[in-house]
C-alpha cells in the first residue's frame, strides 16, 4: 500500500504562484510515475501534469504548459508542482496520484494510477 499526502494549497490572487507537494510513503519502491490532477466544482477531474519516476518523460495539459512545472525528489519520494501565473480557472482541488510498475497506458489518464491523495484546495481570485 502507498499513502499520498498533498500540501501547499491556498488562496492567492491571479498572477501569483503556488507550489504543491506530495509525499509518498509505504510501498513506494515500485513507483512508475506520479502525477497531478484537478477537479473544479461541477466539472470532471482533469489531468494537469505527470512524470515518469525515471525522470525521462513529463507530460502537461495544454492549459498549464509554460506555467506549471512538475518535479520529483527520489530521495524524499515526493513530487512537486510549481504553479506560476495562476489564473482563476486554475481554481480546483488538486490531487496527487501514483502509478506502480509496469505502469498504466497513458500518463495523462487517471485510470492509469493506482493511488490517490486526499486533495488540496487551490483558489485563485481575480
Amino acid at each position: 500500500q502507498v499513502q499520498l499526502v498533498e500540501s501547499g494549497g491556498g488562496l492567492v490572487q491571479a498572477g501569483a504562484a503556488l507550489r504543491l507537494s506530495c509525499a509518498a510513503s509505504g510501498n513506494t519502491f515500485s513507483t512508475y510515475a506520479m502525477g497531478w490532477f484537478r477537479q473544479a466544482p461541477g466539472k470532471l477531474r482533469e489531468f494537469v501534469a505527470a512524470m515518469r519516476w525515471s525522470g525521462d518523460t513529463t507530460s502537461y495539459a495544454d492549459s498549464v504548459k509554460g506555467r506549471f512545472t512538475i518535479s520529483r525528489d527520489t530521495v524524499k519520494n515526493s513530487v512537486s508542482l510549481q504553479m506560476n501565473s495562476l489564473k482563476p480557472e486554475d481554481t480546483a482541488v488538486y490531487y496527487c496520484a501514483l502509478d506502480v510498475w509496469p505502469g498504466g497506458f497513458r500518463l495523462s489518464s487517471g485510470g492509469s494510477y493506482d493511488y490517490w491523495g486526499q486533495g488540496t484546495q487551490v483558489t485563485v481570485s481575480s
